[in-house]
């Protein structure tokens, strides 16, 4: 109760603000919330899923993201289109997948990875400025264990995944022109929202 209390009073505090702030197209306290039906099929999605929730299986899964990122940034630096940047992950599905065991092995884990590239169906996902709404999406899987824990996940075609988490923020600057066809009649009304109500629903999804 006292949790939800004190996001109500940030919620609030960041309304008030933003009231008073000029609205000229959409402010940086707001996300964009992109439309399924242009971008569903522009992008492939990486996602790490940990064996379990405990602080072991999440580091570790942190572990296996990095070394994987590393590697498929080198093989995706030239890729244009989706259908090459797919064709590049499954040919490198094998590699991964070992990648991701010797992280595993090398960290004392005895746990199986299982590596895949499938659809499937994921909930509202804020990504630095954009909202990704709920649909199904292609994605670069990594099971771990049981898969049982939290994922990590960020775009991975177009090229915008990163490690260093102290960014705080994801660099999602170019993600509009590479997804988003502006000469699109439908998308000319871009649709706004309040990342602080998004973040919220986030933080109250998880408790």
């Amino acid at each position: 109760m006292k949790k939800i209390f004190s996001i109500f009073l940030v919620f609030i505090i960041c309304i008030g603000i933003l009231v008073g702030s000029t609205n000229e197209g959409c402010l940086e306290a707001q996300l964009v919330s992109l439309n399924y039906d242009e971008i569903k099929d522009k992008l492939i999605r990486f996602h790490v899923i940990a064996n379990s929730d405990s602080d072991e299986d999440q580091a570790v899964k942190l572990l296996v993201r990095d070394k994987v990122i590393d590697y498929i940034n080198i093989q995706l630096k030239d890729a244009t289109e989706v259908d090459e940047a797919r064709n590049i992950l499954m040919d490198n599905i094998e590699e991964v997948n070992n990648i991701a065991i010797n992280v595993l092995w090398e960290n004392g884990f005895d746990y199986e990875a299982k590596t895949m590239i499938s659809r499937e169906n994921f909930p509202d996902k804020v990504y630095g400025d954009y909202l990704f709404p709920q649909g199904n999406y292609e994605a670069f899987r990594i099971i771990i264990g049981n898969g049982e824990g939290h994922n990590w996940w960020c775009v991975m075609f177009p090229p915008l995944c990163f490690v260093d988490e102290t960014k705080g923020d994801v660099d999602s600057s170019n993600l509009k022109e590479v997804l988003v066809d502006d000469n699109d009649e439908e998308n000319n009304n871009i649709k706004c929202k309040f990342k602080i109500v998004e973040l919220i629903k986030d933080i109250l999804k998880n408790n």
